[in-house]
């Protein structure tokens, strides 16, 4: 709980889920290559946050971090639509490579424009973690408020 917000955190193992339930945060499984997985948790959900911008892949997975930047992220936002999601959060800095991330700020854009999906872009220095929060929560706040 954030705030007063309920907030729900994925990652792709079951082991990674135990470091998120002990922030408090209600933790899931979900691969953002695959959309459904996400999807399949966004009924009671108001605001996507996109945090990958330092997502990194295991050996043999090539290319997916492009493809969460790219196609794979316009899958999730064309039927993102059909959805009560009503904002999302791309993060648009960290260890990814500047001119995937610049896929993905396109692909929201894009997405906003033809859908008129709320969206906001972030550029936040994920190593001064306090600062990027209050940056993240407070786009999430501006898409709801």
């Amino acid at each position: 709980m954030a705030d007063g917000l309920e907030v729900r955190g994925t990652s792709r193992s079951e082991e990674s889920l135990a470091p998120i339930r002990a922030t408090g945060i209600e933790p899931a499984l979900a691969d953002p290559l695959w959309p459904g997985t996400v999807l399949d948790l966004v009924g009671d959900v108001a605001v996507v946050l996109w945090a990958l911008g330092s997502a990194h892949t295991e050996a043999g997975e090539g290319g997916s971090v492009e493809a969460i930047h790219g196609d794979r992220l316009e899958r999730l936002l064309e039927r993102l639509v059909e959805t009560p999601v009503r904002g999302f959060v791309y993060e648009a800095s960290g260890s990814v490579d500047a001119e995937v991330l610049e896929t993905g700020v396109r692909a929201v854009d894009a997405a906003a424009a033809r859908w008129r999906i709320p969206a906001e872009t972030v550029v936040a220095d994920a190593s001064n973690p306090e600062r990027w929060v209050e940056e993240m929560a407070a786009a999430a706040a501006r898409l709801i408020g």
